[in-house]
């Protein structure tokens, strides 16, 4: 079958797989902050000394709004705000810590946004410092952050590496200027260059960088040029991302350009298959969907041993059952069960003050779903899975198995006896076999457009 042909077939609406079940099909009713609370307690004992934790903590400011974005972010110029928030998720830390009672065994921080570096240096030492008063740093550890190319400081670099932060992540997206201007990202290369520069004489280990294909008004052409400037900076890894159109999500000012703008499928399909070419003639490696490294990149290594992790912070190198999500709309993961924090800063806040963890939903996983979930795990990220193990049987598997076989025929799949290997035409597809696995999607698909396309 031709490509272009596969790609209508299976270019529809689906999950990026940062979690299963996907929040839209999380079952509310049955959640409660106490069953969270029992089986963050469960995997925290089961594993705080074995393999430590992980934290996600929120930075949702933004100066002004990109409208690629699908993020929980505040768009606001009052600094004045950094401080009371910092304040906020530093409470929330203490009230897991009581709750945890062991010391916390920190393994990974991730700081993500809205834009990190909208806090002053001075407020994150507040705030990181802050953190680690109550736990212990793990020996083998990952702290990184998302930098923004046009306000990171040499001294949000330095600030951040004396506190243990070896790895950064730059957005990209695209540098031609038309396309900047449609998503209202202006940062010109220059930037970048600088940025990646400063990170490197510091001793930052990984710097990466965030591409995007598919935006509005990109063209071929555009996507090799953002290719070829951004292997003259070699970061050892980088994302490239197919965008997210989702214009029916109220607040994401998805507004700069018309539905026409956008690359469409095979067009849209051109623009990743020619830039993933370019990328692997530059010496990256692809690594689970969306993302490549160098060798000498501890992603890269991981793949290779089979240890990949995604979570909500996507693709990690340092596994952990439990992942805290610390501040607005953050989300954490026991693995027994996830658990949202309030989306708007009046709510979060106001929470706080009943000093009560800040959640307000979540899902508790079923033992249908943890195994669906490891399914869904092993394809994103080592591009097979197996059911040779009875405990990853399942009853619906031989329905799973005939909408694979179809799979198979169209050559993105081989199926094994007890398991599946995805072949290279199928990588670009792997949300899409993904979601054969999805039983929540499968019983309930939604009426009105809740993913964004797979392709």
């Amino acid at each position: 079958m031709r490509i272009t042909s596969l790609i209508q077939k299976y270019n529809v609406p689906g999950p990026r797989y940062t979690s299963y079940p996907t929040v839209p099909y999380w079952e509310s009713q049955h959640f409660s902050v106490e069953l969270w609370q029992q089986t963050l307690k469960r995997a925290f004992d089961e594993s705080n000394h074995s393999e430590g934790i992980s934290l996600y903590i929120h930075l949702p400011f933004c100066e002004s709004l990109c409208t690629f974005c699908g993020c929980h972010k505040r768009v606001t110029k009052r600094h004045e705000m950094e401080q009371p928030y910092i304040q906020a998720v530093l409470k929330e830390w203490a009230l897991y810590c009581q709750l945890l009672q062991d010391r916390p065994i920190i393994k990974e921080i991730h700081l993500g946004g809205g834009t990190p570096t909208f806090f002053s240096a001075e407020h994150l030492v507040e705030l990181i410092q802050g953190i680690l008063a109550k736990a212990e740093i793990a020996p083998q550890h990952e702290f990184s952050f998302e930098g923004h190319p046009n306000n990171t400081t040499r001294e949000h670099l330095q600030t951040l590496y004396d506190l243990g932060f070896r790895r950064v992540s730059y957005g990209v997206q695209d540098y031609n200027l038309n396309v900047q201007k449609a998503i209202h990202r202006i940062q010109p290369f220059e930037h970048v260059e600088q940025v990646t520069r400063w990170a490197r004489e510091i001793g930052y280990e990984s710097i990466s960088h965030d591409l995007v294909f598919g935006l509005p008004f990109q063209s071929l052409e555009d996507v090799l040029n953002t290719i070829e400037k951004t292997n003259s900076l070699s970061p050892d890894r980088l994302a490239f991302y197919s965008y997210a159109h989702v214009p029916w999500i109220k607040g994401n000012g998805q507004r700069g350009f018309k539905d026409q703008d956008v690359p469409k499928d095979d067009v849209k399909r051109t623009l990743y298959e020619e830039g993933k070419k370019r990328l692997l003639a530059h010496g990256y490696h692809e690594i689970g969907m969306d993302h490549f490294a160098l060798e000498h990149d501890s992603m890269y290594q991981s793949f290779q041993q089979g240890s990949l992790h995604r979570n909500f912070m996507g693709y990690t190198s340092s596994k952990t059952k439990v992942m805290i999500g610390l501040g607005l709309s953050s989300i954490s993961d026991s693995w027994y069960s996830f658990a949202q924090n309030e989306k708007t800063l009046e709510d979060y806040y106001a929470r706080l003050e009943q000093n009560e963890i800040p959640v307000f939903k979540g899902h508790i996983l079923s033992q249908e779903d943890l195994i669906i979930r490891q399914h869904i795990l092993n394809l994103m990220c080592t591009f097979k899975t197996s059911w040779a193990e009875p405990s990853m049987a399942f009853p619906e598997l031989p329905e799973v198995l005939s909408q694979l076989e179809e799979m198979q025929q169209d050559g993105l799949l081989v199926l094994q006896p007890q398991g599946i290997q995805i072949t290279e035409q199928g990588k670009p597809f792997i949300r899409n076999i993904c979601m054969a696995f999805d039983l929540h999607l499968k019983r309930k698909m939604p009426q009105t457009r809740i993913f964004s396309m797979t392709i």
